[in-house]
């Protein structure tokens, strides 16, 4: 089974199943003599980690990252970095009415199709929960950017949607990642009835970024657009993504296009020019719906906890390109 590492200077590579021992990620590329903070590290994984709110899945995971290689006396060693955390709430039981039948929407035919043979339990590598492993990814890769500001947010739940953007980075997202009291007050009490009825819900999550180096990316294949595209749409159940305004800036014309470089979203050939890069990401509705989502083992929406996965992927594909025009750097005059 190919396709578990990402970038290329600065490469994760994830691995375990939601019901194994544990799921874990190799960073490869990392430079050394970086401060690590452990409880920083542990702060991260609990913004993703499941049971902390009402409308998230009732299954709960302390998510305690364990350090086996890379790191020496709280610095980076420029080494491989390991890290591992321990599944310690699994109920595979649950799940052994879907051994032979499979959930609409997710990977557990297609697998079968693909390999042959699977891990019924609670979907294997196609888990959300191997986002954890990209959520410590992230945290290594934020040190390589120590400059560069990273907020995510929901802008849409269903019917549900932000007013206004936030002014900047320091406005609270408030319990669910939604940076407007009113709104985050309605989201809960729909997830709530979901949650309830057993039914389900997606949105959108939109992402800035602030304080990027220029110069990141490259001029075809590896644009920095293309690069952050493969990155979120590989993460479970996000099926569209925008470069800022998207698909409402194809519909301007030229002239008021170039009047504004903010309709450029910080990018313009593919590399970065510095100012505020601006995704937006759309999330489907989780498919487990009806009995299965009311026994409560599942998220009626996924939106509260991709948030930080979101975030880390940009920093992996940023530390990566970093570290790329680094390289280029070092023969400049």
């Amino acid at each position: 089974m190919s396709g578990n590492s990402f970038g290329q200077l600065f490469r994760v590579t994830t691995f375990g199943e939601s019901h194994g021992e544990a799921l874990g990620v190799i960073i490869d590329g990392m430079p050394a003599g970086l401060t690590v903070n452990l409880d920083d590290l542990k702060k991260e994984l609990l913004r993703r980690a499941p049971g902390q709110h009402a409308v998230h899945t009732s299954r709960k995971e302390d998510d305690v990252p364990e350090i086996l290689s890379g790191v020496f006396e709280g610095k980076t060693l420029g080494t491989p970095i390991t890290v591992i955390v321990r599944n310690t709430n699994q109920r595979s039981a649950d799940y052994e009415p879907l051994k032979d039948s499979y959930r609409p929407g997710h990977a557990d035919k297609t697998t079968m199709m693909k390999y042959g043979y699977r891990d019924h339990r609670g979907g294997g590598r196609a888990s959300g929960r191997e986002t954890l492993a990209r959520v410590i990814g992230g945290y290594f890769a934020g040190l390589i950017l120590p400059k560069a500001s990273f907020y995510a947010y929901i802008e849409q739940v269903g019917q549900f949607k932000l007013n206004a953007r936030p002014a900047d980075h320091s406005v609270s997202r408030g319990e669910i990642n939604v940076p407007e009291k009113k709104m985050s007050d309605e989201v809960v009490a729909f997830l709530s009835e979901c949650k309830t009825k057993g039914e389900s819900a997606g949105g959108i999550v939109a992402l800035s970024i602030l304080g990027s180096p220029t110069g990141l990316g490259e001029p075809v294949f590896d644009k920095l657009k293309a690069d952050f595209a493969k990155a979120m749409l590989s993460l479970p159940a996000c099926i569209g993504m925008s470069v800022g305004d998207g698909f409402e800036v194809a519909l301007k014309p030229g002239s008021e296009i170039s009047k504004d470089s903010k309709n450029f979203a910080g990018m313009e050939g593919g590399i970065s020019n510095g100012e505020e890069i601006v995704l937006k990401l759309a999330f489907k509705a989780p498919s487990t719906i009806g009995d299965k989502a009311r026994a409560g083992r599942h998220d009626p929406c996924i939106l509260p906890r991709v948030v930080p996965v979101v975030e880390a992927m940009a920093k992996i594909v940023m530390a990566d390109h970093y570290l790329r025009q680094a390289a280029y750097s070092s023969f400049l005059p």
